[in-house]
């Protein structure tokens, strides 16, 4: 029995997919790591056969052309055997004693026969050109190791959300959802934090810093220039999680689900709109004011609801004070955050 499979989309991780894979090697033959090379140039390829080669009932590669993150993402999903699912970035690693504790907890839900759809658990933004690091937790959102439903979430604060890096899912929730991520598409790591959770009955938080999330590098989707050529798949990527439900209906289900729901719609927004200020392009200011419109067209209550929220407050100003106020705090955000 395989109780959680990884996933590691990698593409020219030949400078550090080592690290990635040894970390993820201690769950030993109760995990599998699904490596795949998506197109790589570079020895991905073969670092990823030499642990297959290495570790036969651990490891399978996977070698296909070039789709993007999400869709590595996708053969996980279809390939995966364990019964929870995990993805790592192939330029991340997992903390040893956290994983072991993690797994642990995995196999004795499994064994008792209780079902939980998904475990929570904290991650580190980690500087390593400046050796800085910056934890993110959710003490205040969730009670440890205690199983728990939406209607037991507390209140987020401004720089706390649920983002992929702190979600191991139950691979089923997944497949039940039909996530299928968009290829050749960045940040669809914010679909798959999204889409599945109304299927999420019964969930667990671990307070433990399990993932270590590498930040910092200039060609890193997360920085600030490259996220601004991207502005496009920022906006692919808004529009698939406003057309993904009907919040009122996911409201009638789990009021406090559908706040966090809306409030992620809202982050989404927020940052799209403030990347379109750092353009400074007028193509990209229509465009923003076409997603409102679309947001409107869809729900209503919900365009009330997003264009009020507090991450959102600065795009009703009146330019030039609008774009000043969203790239200050975004500025600001990400110097005390480190998240980019």
């Amino acid at each position: 029995m395989k109780y959680l499979t990884f996933v590691v989309p990698s593409y020219n991780s030949e400078a550090y997919l080592e690290r990635c894979i040894e970390s993820l090697l201690p769950g030993g033959e109760d995990v599998e790591i699904i490596i795949v090379n998506d197109g790589s140039t570079d020895k991905t390829g073969k670092i990823t056969d030499m642990y297959a080669n290495l570790y036969p009932n651990i490891v399978k590669a996977v070698h296909k052309e070039n789709g993007g993150h999400g869709s590595g993402v996708n053969v996980g999903i279809e390939r995966a055997k364990g019964i929870y699912f995990k993805v790592v970035d192939s330029d991340d690693w997992v903390e040893e004693g956290s994983y072991l504790t993690l797994l642990n907890k995995i196999k004795e839900i499994v064994e008792s026969d209780i079902t939980i759809d998904l475990f929570v658990s904290n991650y580190v933004y980690n500087r390593l050109d400046n050796g800085t690091f910056h934890g993110v937790h959710y003490r205040n959102v969730f009670d440890s190791n205690k199983i728990s439903t939406w209607d037991d979430m507390k209140y987020f604060t401004i720089s706390q959300y649920l983002i992929m890096h702190s979600l191991t899912f139950r691979t089923e929730v997944i497949r039940l959802a039909g996530v299928k991520l968009p290829e050749h598409t960045f940040y669809v790591d914010n679909i798959f934090a999204y889409q599945p959770l109304p299927y999420v009955k019964k969930l667990m938080y671990l307070d433990i810093d399990f993932y270590q999330y590498f930040i910092g590098r200039e060609d890193q989707s997360v920085n600030e220039k490259s996220m601004i050529r991207r502005i496009d798949q920022q906006f692919t990527v808004t529009k698939i999680i406003l057309n993904s439900y009907n919040i009122k209906e996911i409201k009638q289900m789990s009021p406090k689900l559908a706040r966090y729901m809306i409030r992620q719609i809202s982050i989404l927004i927020s940052i799209t709109s403030t990347l379109c200020s750092l353009s400074n392009t007028n193509e990209y200011k229509f465009e923003m004011n076409k997603l409102w419109m679309e947001l409107r067209t869809i729900d209503k209550s919900l365009y009330t609801q997003v264009k009020y929220f507090l991450l959102n407050a600065i795009t009703i100003l009146p330019e030039p004070i609008c774009d000043k106020v969203a790239i200050s705090c975004y500025r600001f955000a990400k110097r005390k955050y480190k998240f980019a």
